[in-house]
């Protein structure tokens, strides 16, 4: 067998039942979860159709302009996904969670399309999206884990920080272990993943590779240049946007301006 089994329908139906069988425990322990479930499974069916359906006219098309603008809207929805995950706001989040993400993201890819792999051209929608959307994936959860914790040491540790300050300390200095604290914290998923890829987890792009007939070998190399990216990726992104969180919180005298975070979601 050289290529992957085709799935029909009714195949794609016996997978759904499995998911029913959440929704029946959700009834019978009573957790509330059975309209969530319902909404994520039909956004998870209408979303990978549409993007199957994107997909096979760009990869078609082969357009430098579809495949920025693919690329542009997975920053942006990546931006947007990442401070609404956050339990705390201020002024310019988005804007500062967008910039990390599109400057980081997209360097990251890049390189690993015209330098690593050598794609010709760089911008070939075959490899270009599918690493794009998998750094994406991963900044985003780095960045939101990055921005929440920031925010919440901030609000909740401000007498420390502006204690510091009093003591004649550059917002730097007040605010140098809550940037660190914050950075550690964003960058835990993706350590966690790397630590048990390949013994407990097959991520999912080797899996793919492997079910479509690629040699496990070959797999395994895109998988450890996948997650090497996602690590420099998230770790850089997480950094850029905690440094831009922590420059819109302090002003120009080097005071916490702490009434600029607010709570969202009743966080």
């Amino acid at each position: 067998m050289n290529g992957p089994i085709e799935l029909g329908w009714g195949q794609l139906a016996i997978a759904a039942s499995l998911v029913c069988v959440n929704g029946l425990v959700s009834l019978w322990l009573h957790l509330g979860l059975g309209r969530r479930l319902l909404i994520a499974s039909l956004r998870t069916c209408v979303q990978l159709i549409l993007l199957g359906y994107v997909l096979v006219a760009v990869f078609e098309w082969r357009s430098a302009l579809g495949v920025g603008a693919i690329a542009a809207g997975m920053v942006l929805l990546a931006a947007r996904e990442s401070v609404r995950r956050a339990g705390r706001s201020y002024a310019g989040i988005g804007r500062d969670s967008l910039l990390s993400l599109a400057l980081v993201g997209g360097a990251t890819t890049v390189m690993a399309t015209a330098v690593i792999v050598g794609v010709e051209p760089w911008w070939e929608p075959r490899y270009l999206i599918p690493f794009l959307g998998m750094v994406l994936g991963n900044g985003l959860t780095g960045i939101s884990l990055g921005l929440e914790r920031c925010l919440r040491e901030l609000d909740e540790g401000r007498v420390r920080v502006e204690f510091l300050l009093a003591q004649g300390a550059t917002r730097w200095e007040a605010s140098r272990d809550v940037a660190a604290d914050a950075v550690r914290g964003g960058m835990v998923p993706i350590l966690n993943s790397m630590t048990v890829v390949g013994l407990v987890t097959i991520p999912g792009m080797m899996t793919g590779q492997l079910l479509g007939g690629i040699s496990p070998l070959t797999a395994a190399r895109y998988q450890i240049l996948i997650m090497f990216l996602i690590a420099s990726a998230t770790a850089a992104g997480v950094t850029a946007v905690v440094l831009l969180s922590l420059r819109a919180l302090f002003d120009e005298e080097h005071r916490l301006r702490i009434e600029r975070v607010r709570r969202v979601r009743g966080g």
